[in-house]
């Protein structure tokens, strides 16, 4: 005596409607439709600004990179599917010993006065000879000398800015000031 096809379970119904299938169509053990998701890493996906950032720091996928402030977790990820394998977020980047070549800090939606505190927190993550890149939101012009102000204060040399529709971005590469000392003879 044939009895028909299964019932759907309860959990399994409740799925089905969540998913917005036809349930009365949907028997046990048959086949249930299958999106698949890809992942593509096209460029109008990536974050914006990141190329230019890797732009003004002059960065090759042998320098180690240091990543600052908002949604950096998800620059590092960026970069390293650029090819930029030695990046680490401020979430995961170690004591400082002057140990990264580049820092990119992206202060955008933050407030500016805060800035500070982080670049001298981040000075000591760099080699004598790192680059800075800080991209902030469109300023005017007196915060924009604000900026390459406080940069020139920790001892930066400015060497290139843009300016764009979603900001204002300097590159400053580290002077060291320190004086090479002798080995004893």
């Amino acid at each position: 005596m044939d009895q028909g096809p299964p019932s759907l379970s309860n959990s399994y119904a409740q799925m089905v409607t969540l998913c917005g299938w036809d349930a009365s169509s949907i028997t046990m053990g048959a086949h249930l439709p299958v999106t698949t998701m890809t992942e593509t890493h096209s460029s109008s996906r990536s974050d914006p600004v990141v190329e230019p950032m890797i732009a003004l720091a002059r960065c090759t996928t042998l320098h180690r990179i240091i990543v600052a402030g908002d949604r950096s977790i998800q620059r590092v990820f960026e970069l390293q599917r650029r090819g930029f394998a030695r990046s680490a977020a401020t979430a995961n980047c170690g004591r400082p010993n002057r140990q990264y070549d580049v820092a990119l800090v992206d202060w955008r939606r933050r407030p500016f006065r805060s800035l500070a505190a982080t670049l001298d927190w981040l000075v000591d993550f760099l080699a004598p000879a790192g680059v800075m890149v800080v991209w902030v939101d469109p300023q005017r012009p007196a915060a924009m000398a604000e900026l390459r102000a406080t940069l020139i204060r920790r001892g930066f040399l400015v060497e290139a800015a843009t300016v764009r529709e979603d900001g204002y971005a300097v590159s400053a590469r580290r002077k060291e000031t320190l004086p090479l000392t002798r080995a004893a003879a």
